[in-house]
């Protein structure tokens, strides 16, 4: 195929990158049907695949040409540099040969392409901090799909979105806690959810469109985030039996005891507790979504809440203590004192003692769940 001539007018640049690779490359299947101009010769497909960086500056290189060069018959062209495997941080990523490759894909891109050409670059993870993702941002139209780090706080509040839109997508509404219980039980996976709406969607059929939260426990399996969350939402509802029935789950698949008292009952006695304290304080009505308790936190004064959690952009997390208020009502404000004491005291216990770990965390979660206090 001849060269063609570099035009003036600059083609349409699209990328979609990010760690969440399932949702990257749905995006991008979704914008390449659109961009493609139809027709067997319209698209030229790069496979973005490599297993040694020579692979990845070929692939590269391969990308450059396809734009550089005219398709069959004239006319519009999409060329799609498709699941880039070779823009993270990592050793491919870092070698010279991909650096260098990523350069000139950079200047062909900079210098103008042919009229009527359109690239699509799709990457899973990318590596934000090089100078080829900066300089892409002013070249591109960017989208970004990264996966929900699940050690932040306000991540469940991000996953439940998710939820929700992919719930909508398909005519779905969500009853009860089901979106909530959808987010934590996938871990905030956006494939994994989407994939669990398309089974509920067919489960329920046409006639019935509102899911339950009967429906996502008998459907959606738990991921380890997941037995995490409801470890947790068992302790909030004083569920013993539930609780160490998840507690033998996560040893069974070799989380650790410390891990299991620092990620699920600690932060849920810690939220318990904070959640009561501002209920009685300032006499907050108990809510019957964790967003709602939000709302009310939000318009108390700066003084009454600098002590809350926060998400890393300095934002108040409620939603976490949105699903502590749900079950705050289960206790009273000593209990949860001396629960998060115990809770200390389990912590001492599991680092400098001679006492069975797991024996360590089943009186503890008797200790804090066990009663019936209702607050």
């Amino acid at each position: 195929m001849p060269a063609a001539a570099k035009s003036k007018t600059t083609a349409a640049i699209h990328a979609i990158v990010g760690s969440d690779e399932g949702g990257v490359k749905a995006a991008a299947r979704e914008l390449a049907e659109k961009l493609s101009p139809g027709g067997d010769f319209g698209t030229e497909i790069i496979d973005g695949g490599a297993s040694n960086s020579e692979e990845a500056a070929d692939r590269v290189d391969s990308t450059i040409q396809a734009l550089l060069t005219f398709p069959f018959f004239g006319g519009a062209k999409l060329v799609w540099l498709k699941n880039a495997t070779f823009m993270g941080d990592d050793p491919t990523g870092r070698s010279e040969a991909v650096l260098s490759a990523l350069e000139r894909l950079v200047t062909t891109l900079q210098s103008g392409l042919p009229d009527g050409t359109v690239f699509l670059l799709s990457a899973a993870p990318v590596d934000k901090r090089r100078s080829f993702y900066k300089t892409l941002g002013k070249l591109a139209q960017v989208q970004v799909f990264d996966a929900l780090d699940t050690s932040r706080s306000g991540w469940e509040e991000e996953a439940a979105r998710l939820v929700h839109d992919a719930a909508g997508a398909r005519q779905l509404t969500l009853g009860g806690d089901s979106a909530e219980l959808i987010a934590m039980m996938t871990g905030g996976d956006r494939r994994q959810i989407t994939g669990e709406i398309e089974k509920l969607d067919l489960y329920l059929g046409a006639e019935r469109r509102e899911v339950t939260e009967e429906d996502v426990r008998l459907l959606v399996p738990m991921s380890h985030v997941g037995v995490v969350f409801e470890l947790g939402n068992a302790l909030a509802a004083r569920q013993v039996t539930r609780a160490l029935e998840l507690l033998e789950k996560l040893l069974f698949h070799g989380e650790s005891e410390v891990g299991i008292l620092l990620a699920s009952i600690i932060p849920t006695v810690r939220n318990l507790l904070l959640a009561k304290d501002l209920m009685v304080r300032h006499r907050l009505s108990r809510p019957s979504a964790p967003f709602m308790f939000g709302k009310q936190v939000e318009r108390l004064p700066a003084s009454a809440i600098a002590h809350l959690p926060r998400k890393k952009d300095g934002t108040l997390n409620t939603y976490s203590l949105g699903l502590a208020a749900i079950h705050a009502h289960r206790f009273t404000e000593p209990e949860l004192r001396a629960g998060l004491q115990s809770c200390l005291d389990a912590n001492v216990q599991l680092v400098t003692s001679a006492l069975e770990p797991k024996v360590v965390l089943t009186q503890l979660i008797v200790r804090v769940a066990g009663g019936a206090g209702n607050g």
